[in-house]
């Protein structure tokens, strides 16, 4: 990283990290885009596809950021609503029905979903693909490394109508530096190319990422140690009388009285859980596993404040 020379425009196009990551997938350079974190990618994918008076239908709960991005360009923004009493799992005639009745422009799909880890399984997607060929579907795999047995989802690229969002901010800890790429069909990525702006990928986020991506084994390494981790912290959970929501990654919800209520109580304890009622759910928190001195902490502050619930 020493060697990065800050003096000079970054490569524009972040060529030897695209070449490294089209090589790592088995696909063309012309199908993969780096950009400044996945979330300026979602800003991208709308500004180059979508138009005033759109539809661009969301999964909800869901990340906030596919519907903040579709209403910057005018876009009439639409959710297909999951339910907790089904473990968030969306009906898919429903949502392949919703999809054919409104015809939107984009369809963003988080897979593993944030925040409540549902990952859904190779032909949920294929189907819906089939049934939108007019359609965008953006399958947001910012979490699929989490996953304990992900599935290859760049084989459905040649569907034609697929844009793959990956994000390296997160399994290879490189928040501040903002990485993310997408995987598409040429044309796509050629539109995305069009809108987004120059010098878009820093110089020490396109090294970093360079040097995360070729130490393979300290990926796997962490994530092993952090599925541990949540197992370790859902089974002292569980045996102090909370329950957990399962998940298919680290992160999962937790049913509360009052997500912004016990936030802020583990808030002042120097412990932080995000607050579902930005996801709509405001009897949720969402909770991700740390070292074992910080889940120890975690689940004695929930212990407590469940002992102080009303009956």
């Amino acid at each position: 990283m020493q060697a990065v020379p800050i003096d000079q425009h970054p490569d524009p196009r972040a060529t030897p990290l695209r070449r490294l990551l089209a090589q790592r997938e088995g696909l063309a350079p012309e199908m993969v885009l780096v950009g400044n974190g996945a979330v300026d990618l979602i800003y991208q994918l709308v500004t180059a596809f979508v138009r005033p008076g759109d539809t661009v239908l969301t999964l909800a709960p869901t990340f906030g950021e596919y519907a903040a991005a579709a209403t910057m360009m005018g876009a009439n923004v639409i959710a297909h609503q999951t339910r907790a009493e089904q473990g968030f799992q969306p009906d898919l005639d429903q949502l392949i029905e919703q999809v054919q009745q409104s015809r939107p422009r984009i369809c963003f799909l988080c897979n593993p979903n944030n925040p409540t880890g549902v990952y859904l399984p190779r032909d949920s997607i294929a189907a819906l693909l089939n049934a939108c060929p007019k359609t965008l579907l953006v399958l947001d795999e910012a979490f699929v490394n989490f996953a304990a047995d992900p599935w290859p989802a760049r084989e459905l690229l040649p569907a034609g109508n697929l844009a793959i969002l990956r994000s390296l901010t997160k399994d290879y800890a490189l928040t501040a530096l903002r990485a993310g790429y997408v995987l598409a069909p040429p044309l796509v990525i050629d539109a995305l190319a069009k809108v987004q702006p120059p010098w878009s990928v820093n110089a020490l986020a396109q090294a970093a990422a360079l040097v995360a991506l070729e130490d393979e084994q300290h990926l796997v390494t962490s994530m092993v140690a952090l599925a541990q981790a949540r197992t370790s912290l859902v089974r002292q959970l569980v045996t102090r009388g909370l329950h957990p929501l399962d998940s298919a990654v680290h992160f999962f919800l937790l049913p509360v009285p009052s997500a912004n209520a016990w936030a802020q109580q583990l808030r002042q304890h120097g412990i932080i859980v995000r607050d579902g009622t930005s996801f709509g759910l405001p009897m949720h928190i969402r909770i991700a596993p740390r070292h074992a001195e910080a889940n120890a902490r975690l689940v004695h502050q929930l212990a407590a404040q469940l002992s102080l619930k009303p009956t």
